[in-house]
């Protein structure tokens, strides 16, 4: 039931300018789980779990764990404005993390390493507002937000769009009011739930982004969320669902809806758009695992098929899947092989179209597992 003030209500600052004060969760009155949405979430929850299901079948789910890892924090990063690609994230990754002279590429590194973070800690940790602040310290430590209190919850007011608080499309609530909005965000964490797990992640993305804790993140950090959610609550076994891709190609529709829950309540439908995403994201993930099989069982029979084939070529393949740019010195000290070998091996595997030379010297060549990549590109 869609009403003016469910999800709270704007109030006139001393300074002149109206913030945002978020109601507590769950709202009032109680979402109203029409057809539409009843019929959403059912398709949400199966599509989640044949997502989940569909990882059995491959020989080894974090390989295609790195990399949706790595493909979520690129479209996350370029949601706010980094122009990094999975190639740049990559190749970085590849030349051991040398001095960067792009900003972007250590963004997007800094969700790489936010999000294994983050997984890693909920192993032993709950989801909390302390949690919260640790993976927003990652994310910012280095990097241009750093001087916007990585790790620390703001302590004057924000905005959202516009110079200053008088012309922005959205002011969230000054800080005592966003401390009381925590201590109720963080209750309703913890406490169990209303409804089912999906309408619960929908709930509570948009009350983060509403309180807008940080002065600098919280976009990137609410998107984490999500996932860390759906794993916390044991729904996916491994973290294979990223919004990211669909909130980028929806990126006005999202925003909007975003205002339309803060303006107008409407709660379902901002849980109808949400819960379309998830379909849609979980479906091109399955998809991509499928075609990661593919591409796996009929690289390996042309791999057989080679005169002189060895453990070696088997080795280096199943390297490439976390590593899809290599040089010659990686494979050295991969298969503890001398350099003659590794570029022999290196130029079969060019030879069989399984790698692609990229740099076109002769020195210091970089090659890169295409076939693979092109899996996660648009």
């Amino acid at each position: 039931m869609k009403a003016p003030n469910r999800t709270g209500q704007y109030v006139t600052q001393p300074e002149g300018h109206k913030a945002f004060i978020p109601k507590p969760l769950p709202p009032q009155p109680p979402i109203a789980m029409d057809p539409e949405l009843t019929l959403l979430l059912s398709g949400a929850d199966q599509a989640l779990a044949r997502l989940d299901g569909i990882t059995i079948t491959l020989p080894n789910p974090n390989l295609f764990v790195f990399m949706y890892v790595r493909h979520e924090s690129v479209l996350s990063s370029q949601i706010e404005g980094t122009q990094s690609s999975m190639d740049d994230l990559l190749k970085y990754e590849t030349q051991k993390k040398m001095r960067l002279t792009s900003d972007d590429v250590a963004e997007t590194w800094n969700h790489v390493e936010a999000m294994n973070y983050g997984l890693e800690r909920l192993k032993s940790f709950p989801l909390s507002l302390r949690l919260i602040r640790e993976i927003h310290e990652k994310l910012l430590q280095g990097v241009r937000g750093q001087k916007k209190t990585p790790g620390d919850f703001r302590r004057s007011q924000n905005w959202v769009g516009g110079s200053s608080p008088q012309n922005a499309v959205y002011n969230p609530p000054p800080v005592h009011e966003m401390n009381t909005a925590l201590d109720h965000f963080e209750k309703y964490l913890h406490q169990n739930k209303n409804y089912p797990i999906l309408i619960e992640c929908g709930l509570i993305h948009v009350q983060f982004e509403t309180i807008h804790p940080f002065l600098d993140g919280n976009g990137r950090v609410g998107r984490l969320l999500i996932t860390f959610l759906l794993c916390q609550r044991g729904i996916l076994k491994y973290p294979l669902l990223y919004l990211s891709h669909y909130f980028k190609q929806h990126r006005q529709e999202y925003y909007n809806w975003l205002m339309k829950v803060r303006n107008e309540g409407d709660w379902e439908g901002w849980l109808k758009f949400f819960l379309q995403g998830i379909i849609e994201v979980s479906q091109q993930a399955q998809e991509t695992a499928v075609k990661i099989l593919a591409l796996q069982t009929s690289t390996l029979e042309l791999i057989a098929q080679k005169p002189g084939s060895s453990k070696f070529d088997l080795e280096l393949f199943n390297h490439l899947f976390n590593h899809p740019y290599i040089k010659s010195a990686d494979v050295q000290q991969l298969l503890g092989c001398s350099p003659a070998t590794a570029i022999r091996i290196l130029n079969n595997f060019e030879n069989l179209k399984i790698l692609e030379e990229i740099t076109g010297t002769q020195r210091k060549k970089m090659y890169r597992f295409s076939q693979y990549l092109n899996l996660f590109r648009p």
